[in-house]
């Protein structure tokens, strides 16, 4: 056991030519070598069920290649050493015990990136959040009465505040939301809805998919670019029971274009006494039509326009934690709270703390965006996220500088997660061109970032790497710096 942890015992390439197969075998230690060797160097400890594990699987692997590849680079890199094949199971193990879920730094400017967790929570929500759910709360107990309460009851009512709603739920997600109003309104019965709005979310659930789940018949109208009133109307027969609008939040179609309104959608249901149900998706509980020009309907629109159920999601432009929210007429919303479904949807403690606290923020619309990250990101403009990237590049040595040649030019930022398909945000970004004598493409210079820690998460475009401040945290710049 002389040699240093992880220091060849046979260095070279020639020890599998000097000693054969089976010398070699006898030659690797057992389990409890390994193991006493970690426990030896090491002054944390390690889980001992987990290190026994891969101490085992580490000898078998060596064993597999020494008997099947002898001649194989791999065979002739092995360190067969005690202390090799222990510095091996140590790698094993850390890599099992290290988090793989970590925080990253968002230069990509994608605001709700999907890739990046969607909507970043707001601090104070959260500390609030963990302070509710680290503990016992008061979730299915009415404090006031002493017995049972209702899961969604305080966040029912700020929903119902906030969108003017007469009752309203919340579960999961938003493809829940649909599935289960579906499943409660319409199993066994036709849902009319646009050929061009049976559109495909992420993940590659597709809207006709979560209707056959849900039980309801689906029944296209319309053309792929047109559909009219007309079209609704004819459809409708004995078995109809729900007459669909889902909003096309990822993609656009422009051009010889023709939709129903969700108003026209309404006055026919109502005329034929059929419940109108409206997918909005996004879920924007804000006008935002006076940041950076950005136009979207809110669920209280829909509603006044006359729809009788709306559904959408927690963590996109409303900038809360993954859910789905639907919100409408009580005989709409009363057979999806009571359905079967719902307790299999239903949020958890966290969740719905986060939710809570989020809504709350709404209720005082002129502070919304010191609260919600999401919405601060979405209201800078492009002269603040140009004063931190001057601000960024003037803290910057005159070698890094030198080396690799940024500058602050025009760009635009985009909303992301499926919301605002058509829309840029004006922005500013550092464009990052390495000098030829560092040998750095833009690729490797990305590929530089993501191995920080915190890892920083830019967009090359044009051979130019580039990096948003609109989605950084004022207190993660320093990583930027890095």
């Amino acid at each position: 056991m002389g040699l240093p942890l992880g220091r060849a015992a046979y260095p070279g390439q020639a020890w599998m030519k000097e000693k054969n197969r089976q010398e070699v075998l006898r030659t690797l230690p057992s389990v409890d070598e390994v193991l006493q060797l970690l426990r030896r160097k090491l002054t944390n400890g390690l889980p001992a069920e987990t290190a026994t594990d891969c101490a085992r699987d580490t000898l078998a692997r060596y064993r597999q290649v020494i008997l099947e590849a002898p001649d194989s680079p791999r065979a002739q890199e092995l360190d067969v050493s005690p202390e090799g094949i222990a510095q091996e199971t140590l790698a094993r193990v850390q890599e099992i015990v290290t988090p793989k879920l970590r925080k990253v730094v968002n230069a990509s400017g994608v605001i709700l990136h999907t890739n990046l967790g969607r909507a970043p929570l707001g601090a104070e929500i959260l500390r609030r959040a963990v302070e509710v759910a680290a503990g016992y709360s008061n979730l299915e107990f009415d404090l006031k009465g002493g017995k049972r309460g209702r899961r969604d009851a305080a966040v029912e009512s700020l929903i119902r505040r906030l969108t003017g709603a007469e009752a309203a739920g919340a579960v999961n997600n938003n493809a829940g939301a649909v599935l289960l109003c579906l499943s409660s309104l319409a199993a066994g019965k036709e849902v009319i809805v646009s050929r061009g709005e049976l559109v495909e979310i992420g993940g590659g659930f597709r809207i006709p998919e979560v209707m056959r789940q849900s039980g309801a018949i689906l029944r296209e109208v319309g053309t792929t670019n047109k559909t009219r009133l007309m079209d609704f109307a004819n459809a409708i027969g004995q078995n109809t029971a729900l007459l669909l609008k889902v909003h096309t939040s990822n993609y656009r179609i422009v051009g010889f274009t023709e939709e129903v309104t969700v108003r026209d959608l309404a006055r026919l249901g109502r005329d034929r006494e059929i419940p109108v149900m409206v997918d909005l998706g996004s879920g924007c509980l804000t006008h935002l039509r006076e940041l950076n020009t950005i136009r979207e309907e809110t669920p209280s629109d829909i509603l006044g326009q006359g729809a009788d159920l709306v559904t959408f999601s927690g963590d996109k432009l409303l900038g809360g934690p993954q859910a789905g929210i639907f919100a409408g007429h009580r005989n709409a919303v009363e057979p999806a709270k009571t359905h079967p479904l719902m307790r299999a949807l239903r949020l958890d403690k966290l969740s719905l703390s986060i939710l809570e606290g989020t809504l709350l923020a709404y209720l005082e619309p002129e502070s919304v965006a010191d609260r919600i990250p999401a919405i601060a990101f979405l209201s800078a403009t492009e002269s603040d996220v140009r004063e931190r990237a001057e601000g960024l590049l003037s803290r910057l040595s005159s070698r890094a500088v030198e080396r690799l040649r940024p500058r602050v030019v025009q760009g635009s930022s985009r909303s992301g997660g499926g919301t605002l398909p058509t829309q840029d945000i004006p922005t500013a970004l550092i464009a990052v061109n390495p000098a030829p004598a560092t040998n750095l493409s833009p690729d490797q210079m990305e590929a530089r970032l993501r191995a920080l820690d915190p890892p920083v998460i830019g967009r090359i475009q044009e051979d130019v790497l580039l990096l948003d401040l609109r989605t950084v945290f004022p207190d993660e710049e320093r990583s930027v710096l890095a």
